[in-house]
């Protein structure tokens, strides 16, 4: 399978919006140029965007970065975003887009990736799942802020 992972890049930006079919964004073109701003165009060594391409068309992207301030932890690696396009799911391109932003966190000083998923996505639990990670030591809490 001819696939290849790149670095994104401004061309990328109508793909990615198409390919976002999980976001429940109002103004999903928006969202995107702010994430394209921090990610794509700042070159900020922290700041990891990738897209995989299948036959020279992006089939997939991926979007992590190192992070040291939530809760006093140390620096670890986040994955905030991946997709792939469903005609080419399960031929393992999310696992190697994931396998890639591993490894150049893990050459930025991090040991630990994380991620956080809906409890309803059984579509990204078991992907992520699938890839090793697991429950860890940290725990989301939330409250619902109801209008009085």
């Amino acid at each position: 399978m001819d696939i290849s992972i790149r670095d994104a890049v401004a061309d990328d930006f109508e793909i990615v919006v198409a390919l976002d079919d999980g976001s429940k964004k109002d103004d999903k073109p928006g969202y995107w140029r702010g994430i394209f701003e921090h990610y794509v165009y700042e070159n900020n060594p922290d700041r990891i965007f990738l897209v995989a391409e299948k036959a020279g068309t992006v089939v997939g992207f991926i979007v992590g970065e190192v992070r040291a301030w939530e809760f006093g932890s140390p620096p670890c690696g986040w994955v905030f975003a991946v997709t792939v396009t469903p005609e080419v799911r399960e031929l393992g391109i999310g696992m190697r887009m994931f396998d890639e932003i591993g490894r150049r966190l893990k050459k930025m000083g991090v040991t630990t990736l994380r991620t956080m998923v809906d409890l309803d996505n059984k579509r990204a639990l078991s992907f992520f799942r699938g890839i090793g990670m697991r429950s860890g030591r940290y725990i989301e809490l939330e409250k619902h802020l109801l209008n009085d």
